[in-house]
């Protein structure tokens, strides 16, 4: 989603990332949509491209028409009479006079043949009829109890009427599908456990927060949507290798909130970095000098900016445009532009902006702008932005790395704090963090130490049928929180 050209976040448009909620939860499906996306449902396949354009929370129906499957849009008049019908039948108590003590399941209750419902599909029935009609010509119907017949329309509905509901991916719609579908490649986190995370560690927004996520994402997609595209997220790792982040793609951040995210090794906050930082500039300003042939200059005067009120360096460079083409990609705060004519036209550009420009310029031709690609999360952060950090230090630290020791990651970062900052650390086993809580203790690192165990149970309400889930998960990992102080022990700070 590109800043030059804004999309409402309640809208889907074309190349988002979706994620489709089928016959209430019984399958959860994350989708690109485009054109020519489609999607497999029971035996029908079916196109996504009504989907583009509808607002998130939108509820479509599988139907079928002359060219095949399709999903169709139910208006909310008729989603609202659904449910006004469901919580109807819901509200009736189910004691009565019927019971299904006298029913005989032997297959010849139902009067209507599979011939008969593909007939009906052929001359144009949706599924809502047919539905209707399997109703009407099932012998045993009526003798059920309310709550069995609800149980009989519900699933008549998922086989011949299937409903998708379009939901919009956010951190906990996308922690939920993948606990559900996939809760290996999150770490076992769920949804409870990463809130609390973010409690834990204080992540507001403005926040500089350094994170260890070895959970393919998750924890970086969620801060960051929590800072809302001010502070920094820091996602840093050990070796020469990042980790995979392939779930912060999912989150369909614009380019401020991708611009926000940026990746270093361990190696580098650690390390001195001022006389590299220095060695970066010299060479940046000696090769741009020296590219540059004996023609016409102009000067031209960039700030870096990292923060909103944060000026780093201010920088001169002298820049040749001449009267033949000449394509620049510049991202400054001010820019004069030279027309063929000689006239210079100004254009103010956002400096909070993360998106860069393509100026071109052809003899005797009005300047073309031109929106680069989006920018894409997970960028190296710059020297500048390392100094700052190595200077100040992060305002909370969270950590997700269940294949490495514990210890030996806190006792590496948690120095790149800055004191008084909060730290959150999640493991899926209680041993791990025993130990790290014990060593911190020891070397006297941080107060407020305690490990959390995140509970939570879903209950189903109803009627006369309120009860907890029969199904539910009993676990969710440890945290291990904690705000870091001054100790003896020399800090990368100093």
């Amino acid at each position: 989603m590109s800043e030059s050209n804004p999309q409402n976040p309640r809208i889907t448009w074309e190349g988002c990332s979706v994620l489709l909620d089928i016959n209430d939860g019984d399958r959860l499906v994350f989708a690109r949509l485009s054109p020519s996306s489609t999607i497999k449902i029971g035996n029908k396949k079916c196109c996504l491209s009504p989907l583009i354009g509808c607002p998130f929370g939108s509820l479509f129906q599988v139907e079928t028409g002359p060219k095949g499957p399709y999903l169709l849009r139910l208006s909310a008049t008729a989603a609202a009479e659904s449910d006004h019908l469901k919580e109807k039948d819901d509200s009736q108590p189910t004691e009565g006079t019927n019971d299904n003590r006298s029913l005989i399941d032997n297959n010849k209750a139902q009067s209507l043949s599979g011939e008969d419902i593909d007939a009906m599909r052929r001359e144009g029935a949706t599924g809502d009829q047919i539905i209707e009609a399997l109703i009407a010509n099932s012998s045993t119907f009526d003798k059920k109890t309310l709550f069995s017949q609800e149980k009989y329309r519900l699933r008549k509905q998922k086989k011949y009427a299937p409903r998708v509901l379009l939901r919009r991916p956010f951190a906990r719609s996308i922690c939920e599908a993948y606990f559900k579908k996939h809760p290996a490649r999150i770490g076992f986190m769920r949804v409870d456990a990463l809130s609390l995370l973010l409690s834990l560690a204080d992540v507001s927004a403005y926040s500089d927060v350094l994170v260890v996520d070895m959970v393919g994402g998750v924890i970086t997609g969620a801060v960051a949507e929590r800072l809302g595209g001010t502070g920094h997220v820091c996602n840093t790792y050990f070796g020469v290798t990042p980790y995979p982040m392939d779930i912060v793609r999912i989150f369909n951040f614009n380019d401020q909130i991708c611009g926000r995210i940026v990746q270093t090794p361990v190696a580098d906050l650690c390390s001195n970095q001022e006389n590299k930082i220095e060695h970066f500039i010299s060479h940046e300003n000696t090769s741009s000098l020296e590219t540059q042939p004996d023609a016409d200059e102009r000067s031209l005067s960039t700030t870096c900016i990292l923060s909103d009120d944060a000026i780093l360096e201010v920088q001169s460079v002298q820049e040749e445009i001449s009267n033949d083409s000449l394509v620049k990609s510049v991202s400054v705060s001010e820019t004069f532009i030279s027309s063929g004519n000689g006239t210079s036209d100004h254009m103010d550009v956002d400096p909070c902006s993360t998106k860069s420009l393509d100026v071109i310029h052809e003899e005797n031709a009005s300047p073309v702008l031109k929106t680069c690609k989006s920018v894409k999360p997970g960028r190296q952060a710059s020297p500048e932005a390392i100094k700052l950090w190595k200077e100040n230090g992060f305002t909370s630290l969270i950590i997700a790395a269940p294949d490495l020791d514990t210890w030996k990651i806190v006792e590496e970062l948690l120095p790149l704090l800055s004191y008084s900052a909060p730290f959150a650390i999640y493991h899926q086993y209680l041993q791990p963090l025993a130990t790290c809580l014990h060593n911190l203790q020891t070397a006297k690192m941080a107060v407020g130490l305690q490990i959390s165990e995140p509970w939570l149970r879903e209950y189903q309400v109803l009627p006369c049928r309120t009860h907890p889930f029969m199904q539910m998960s009993a676990f969710g990992g440890y945290i291990l929180s904690g705000v870091r102080i001054c100790s003896n022990k020399p800090s990368h700070q100093s």
